[in-house]
């Protein structure tokens, strides 16, 4: 049953909202922690389930998938707490410490093993707090939500354009950050 169908049948029966929780909640709760650290996650992504349910009768039902719209509500909690993320950036870039990586351990992509051996986690994380609220969003939807580019768009509610402009300009900050080493999850969508 597509997002849609659930969404659409939870008009009817409320308790249906569930199944769209079960479905994609472990992977809101997993960006959130890795924006936000851990102790918020939980918060975040009952806020944005919270959000999504009393929304849902505007939900576009011609979209079969709802995680463009998810983790657009999320960006929208997530907004609340952006000096807080700055600072767990700025916090990390310093310490080396990654309380994300820590609490999640296995099961974070391969790409922060990546990371971890070619020693860029740091200078990363100072990146990323250098970057305004707008491209950093673009970028780690992209990176860490594993949204494309029209996806991204959705979740933002801007235009295909304006994703690429600012992951560009975000993928330029980044790399220029790092002495121009390729953070090797930024890798340029076909």
């Amino acid at each position: 049953m597509s997002d849609a169908a659930v969404i659409e049948q939870s008009r009817q029966e409320p308790g249906a909202f569930a199944a769209l929780y079960e479905r994609h909640a472990p992977h809101i709760s997993r960006y959130v922690a890795r924006r936000l650290g851990d102790d918020v996650a939980d918060d975040v992504t009952a806020e944005t389930f919270y959000r999504a349910f009393e929304k849902r009768r505007l939900y576009d039902l011609g979209r079969p998938d709802a995680r463009p719209w998810l983790y657009g509500i999320a960006a929208n909690v997530m907004a609340q707490h952006h000096r807080r993320e700055t600072r767990m950036l700025r916090a990390f870039a310093r310490s080396g410490a990654d309380p994300v990586a820590q609490t999640y351990g296995g099961q974070m992509d391969g790409a922060d093993d990546r990371l971890t051996a070619t020693g860029l986690h740091r200078p990363l994380a100072a990146a990323l707090a250098g970057l305004s609220r707008a491209h950093r969003e673009v970028l780690l939807l992209i990176a860490w939500a594993d949204l494309s580019y029209e996806e991204a768009a959705e979740a933002l509610g801007i235009s295909v354009g304006t994703v690429r402009s600012r992951l560009h300009r975000a993928r330029k900050k980044v790399r220029a950050a790092l002495g121009d080493a390729d953070p090797m999850f930024v890798a340029d969508e076909g």
